[in-house]
């Protein structure tokens, strides 16, 4: 209990540290807010209300508090590009990149646990040499460009999976409760609107994972390699334990911690990275929104958007520290 209330504290620290760092960028960032927000054609008399307004005219701890304030309000003020309330803007926009990162995970999961534990398993071998190669290729493949060359063969040439967008120009209508268009649409029934929606997201979520995914192969096969080298596996063999039972009774849960930790920050990572992804398939999302926000000089909406990322990422690491904390309790009241 000790340890999980120790990791919710600094994760609440974190936070507090999250919400300084995005209040300190709002004001690093070259130009006037309230210069942008009144316009072009504004004169000095409305650019100075608009200031009063924003709390411009406050000395920088005032603003401060203020910002922390409507913070925990969830108020991040209104867009200058949409006129509607920034916190609207990113419900509306965070769905579907949550659902491109969740399908990559599960594709980044599904090949680099075991992948990389039967690499290591086979280590020093042919297949654990392919492997390597291949990992280290993938790691060093640019998302964009990944993107891309999906795109242009695998869509537009093969003609396998669909070239752009979230679903396709018959279901544009479909409308869902979450915002999720998988849950939404198995919650009504729609199968094929769920196969449609699915096909639209396999290109993108492969382009985004391939790069994670060759790192937590790597990162999973060096702590697998470690856990078959230990006296427990040698004594476990000699009692006659099969080789599976080594690997996934054994080995596997003791040498998962690391790699489920990097999992972790991997989640954060691909959020913050799905802006090359959905603009290169022309997917809505909290990337594309915050690329409009940088182009219109809306610096709430980049610093709500970097808000967002980052309290998605410390949420993803205190899940996954609590997960490791309930698999083995003794392993991390030791350390």
């Amino acid at each position: 209990m000790t340890y999980i209330l120790q990791r919710i504290a600094f994760s609440l620290l974190s936070l507090f540290v999250l919400v300084l760092i995005s209040f300190l960028l709002s004001h690093i960032v070259p130009g006037d807010p309230a210069y942008v927000a009144a316009g072009p054609n504004a004169g000095a008399e409305k650019i100075a209300e608009i200031r009063a307004e924003m709390g411009l005219d406050k000395p920088v701890a005032t603003q401060f508090f203020i910002y922390l304030g409507d913070v925990l309000r969830g108020d991040f003020g209104t867009s200058w590009f949409t006129h509607q309330p920034i916190l609207q803007d990113i419900a509306q926009e965070l769905p579907p990149s949550l659902e491109l990162v969740l399908v990559a995970m599960v594709i980044n999961l599904v090949v680099s646990l075991p992948v990389g534990l039967l690499t290591a398993r086979f280590n020093g071998s042919r297949f654990d040499d392919l492997v390597r190669l291949v990992s280290i290729a993938g790691a060093g493949l640019p998302i964009f460009w990944t993107a891309i060359l999906l795109q242009q063969k695998v869509a537009a040439d093969w003609k396998l999976f669909p070239v752009a967008g979230r679903l396709s120009f018959e279901h544009r209508r479909f409308e869902g409760q979450t915002g999720f268009t998988l849950l939404d649409s198995l919650m009504q029934g729609r199968l094929d609107v769920f196969f449609d929606a699915l096909a639209h997201l396999m290109l993108p979520a492969f382009a985004l994972a391939l790069l994670f995914t060759a790192v937590g192969v790597r990162i999973t096969r060096t702590s697998m390699i470690s856990e078959f080298k230990k006296d427990y596996v040698t004594l476990a063999r000699a009692k006659g334990a099969s080789e599976g039972r080594v690997m996934f009774r054994h080995v596997f849960p003791n040498g998962a911690t690391p790699a489920l930790t990097v999992f972790g920050m991997q989640f954060g990572w691909m959020l913050g990275t799905t802006v090359l992804v959905e603009e290169i398939f022309g997917r809505p999302g909290i990337g594309r929104y915050a690329v409009k926000a940088v182009t219109q000089s809306d610096i709430h909406g980049v610093v709500a958007v970097v808000f967002v990322v980052g309290l998605f990422f410390l949420v993803a690491n205190l899940v996954v520290d609590l997960l490791l904390y309930a698999i083995n309790p003794r392993k991390h009241l030791e350390g």
